[in-house]
């Protein structure tokens, strides 16, 4: 009888056991990162780290002479929020990163060749690497500073060679 017992128990152990695996029907983890910063805006989340995409680009397009051997520009936003402008009133972003073939441009890396990434603001005025912007008058709340990115071709005795690429730029606010 004694067998019977322990028998029963440990069938009753394992149904137990099953049913409290069973009821996990999924699970999972949530992480929080970020910092404080000194500055009088907050920078939305999803400005920080950002990818834009320049599309399939045709190496013929970058080999056209003058200004006009570049891609299509495509804009990019850097979003404050919660801005306090009693003291500091403005922003100049500044990029930084590895520079390309042209006067103040992002070099690209990968198997694509001959071209570059030219940086502008709002205005489609040029940014150099390690130029501040314009300043952007701030207002109180939320802003946003709008940019572009288009590929230019080297010149006109650089070789297009067509492949991937990619190219980080990181950026810099200065609040006046």
């Amino acid at each position: 009888m004694n067998f019977k017992k322990v028998a029963l128990a440990s069938v009753m152990g394992l149904v137990l056991a099953a049913s409290a695996q069973a009821a996990d029907q999924g699970h999972g983890k949530v992480t929080f990162t970020g910092s404080i910063i000194d500055a009088p805006c907050s920078i939305n989340p999803d400005s920080i780290d950002q990818t834009v995409n320049l599309g399939q680009v045709s190496n013929v397009a970058l080999k056209a002479s003058g200004n006009t051997g570049t891609s299509v520009p495509r804009n990019f936003e850097i979003k404050l929020e919660n801005c306090d402008t009693t003291t500091l009133k403005s922003v100049k972003t500044t990029f930084t990163g590895a520079e390309g073939a042209t006067d103040g441009s992002l070099g690209i890396t990968g198997t694509a060749k001959g071209a570059s990434i030219i940086l502008t603001n709002g205005d489609g005025e040029q940014i150099k690497l390690g130029e501040a912007s314009a300043a952007h008058m701030l207002q109180n709340g939320n802003n946003t500073l709008l940019f572009s990115a288009y590929l230019k071709g080297d010149g006109a005795s650089a070789t297009v060679t067509p492949g991937d690429f990619t190219a980080v730029a990181d950026f810099t606010l200065a609040y006046q």
